[in-house]
């Protein structure tokens, strides 16, 4: 993605509302000859042979859903050099004769692959956690009364675009309560959280607070917060409250903060 930085225009200061916008039939048959019995088995067996096709369809299914799921930012470059190695190994393997084949090598080829699997398979079902905790509808969990709400569509386009925004706006247009809810409809949030930063503890833990209110959603589920000697944040969850100290300290095991796929630097003029 491109480095470059949008201004969003400021925010009005009214309070303007807008519109966003088998029956299952019973048979039996009833018959003193056995032959109809037989028939009637038969039919049976082919019933259970449908049922049999339906349900391999759907793992099948359900296996093809799995395997386009996204993985977490934080395993991404792992998975992508296994998936080198991988590649590398099996070439080398077709090219090497039977009657020569190693099987140290092969062993090894086959834990890697284990190992990529197992990596895989966790960070997808961790993707799927957080996207089920995203709940439904986000558009309607709006204020409407918020200039912010009213931009809806400009901010949303703005954070897809662009790698570094900035939003200015007169106190009370919905910044801070707002904003996350759009990037969580920008398609963030899934392959990794949204840090919102706050100045001081107070207030991380009363907006996750109000956030998880707006949008209906227990506490730590899908929007969680963290301060000093307290962490209301359950895995799954999408958006992350904290302060600047929490999330400066979260860099000497994640230099890159590859566990966040947006950062919300909330107040900013406070910050020296």
């Amino acid at each position: 993605m491109p480095n470059t930085s949008k201004n969003v225009s400021e925010m009005p200061t009214e309070n303007t509302a807008s519109e966003l916008s088998s029956n299952e039939r019973n048979t039996s048959a009833f018959s003193s000859n056995q032959s109809s019995n037989e028939a009637s088995k038969v039919a049976n067996l082919d019933n259970d042979d449908s049922n049999l096709t339906l349900n391999t369809d759907n793992a099948s299914l359900q296996a093809k859903v799995a395997a386009d799921l996204p993985v977490l930012a934080k395993d991404s470059y792992f998975l992508s050099r296994l998936e080198g190695e991988l590649a590398r190994a099996a070439v080398a393997n077709n090219k090497r004769d039977k009657k020569d084949s190693d099987n140290k090598a092969e062993d090894g080829l086959a834990k890697k692959r284990a190992q990529y699997d197992k990596i895989k398979t966790r960070s997808q079902q961790a993707v799927q956690a957080r996207m089920d905790s995203i709940p439904d509808k986000l558009a309607e969990k709006l204020n409407l009364d918020l200039p912010v709400s009213q931009r809806a569509d400009d901010l949303i386009q703005a954070i897809i675009d662009n790698q570094v925004i900035i939003v200015a706006g007169e106190t009370g247009s919905g910044k801070t309560t707002q904003l996350p809810k759009l990037c969580l409809m920008a398609g963030r949030g899934q392959k990794g959280m949204i840090a919102h930063t706050q100045p001081r503890r107070i207030a991380a833990s009363s907006i996750a607070k109000r956030l998880s209110e707006e949008m209906k959603t227990p506490l730590g589920t899908a929007v969680g917060y963290k301060v000093r000697f307290t962490d209301q944040t359950q895995p799954g969850a999408s958006i992350k409250l904290m302060t600047d100290g929490i999330l400066l300290a979260e860099t000497q095991n994640d230099p890159l903060l590859k566990a966040y796929d947006t950062i919300i630097i909330d107040e900013a003029h406070e910050r020296s």
